[in-house]
């Protein structure tokens, strides 16, 4: 007869991961070749991974077709188990890290120009605290120039030149 022990022995554990684990580190992998694919040729080729898979990633991003593109994604998944990925997730975080800077910056000198065009001086007094080698009547006739052609529906020159002096401040 049976015995049901041999049939269910817990003693023995199955050895490495399963198929579905496996399946989705390996979609994981070409999600990370993916999002590769959506930076331009200058930052990929800064990315610090072997050149013949630069050349794979860059091939990929030519192609228009769209199964044609998925296949050359699987494929380029297929080439990156083979190497080391901490680097380049690292480079995508760093990327997108700098990225959410950069924008949290452009968008605070947008709330200052905003305030100092509708006629909010104590930005102004803010400025001055942060940056105070600012030349504070520079930015007031800026500020004033700005509303000016704001209310007559002109071209907003000044304001874009107060904008780019702000940047200046902050670089």
């Amino acid at each position: 007869m049976y015995e049901t022990e041999d049939l269910y022995n817990d003693d023995e554990e199955l050895s490495g991961p399963s198929r579905s684990q496996k399946k989705r580190e390996m979609v994981a992998l070409q999600k990370l070749a993916e999002k590769l694919m959506t930076l331009g040729p200058e930052l990929v080729k800064k990315c610090g991974l072997p050149d013949y898979f630069i050349e794979e990633v860059l091939d990929a991003m030519a192609i228009k077709a769209h199964e044609a593109k998925r296949r050359k994604v699987q494929y380029i998944g297929k080439l990156i188990r083979d190497i080391d990925t901490q680097p380049l997730v690292d480079f995508l975080e760093d990327i997108e890290t700098g990225n959410k800077a950069d924008n949290m910056k452009f968008h605070a000198l947008e709330v200052w120009r905003s305030r100092l065009i509708d006629g909010d001086f104590s930005a102004l007094d803010e400025i001055m605290e942060q940056h105070p080698q600012a030349d504070r009547q520079r930015i007031s006739q800026l500020a004033r120039n700005a509303r000016k052609e704001k209310d007559k529906s002109k071209p907003p020159k000044s304001a874009r030149a107060l904008f780019k002096t702000l940047r200046e401040l902050t670089e």
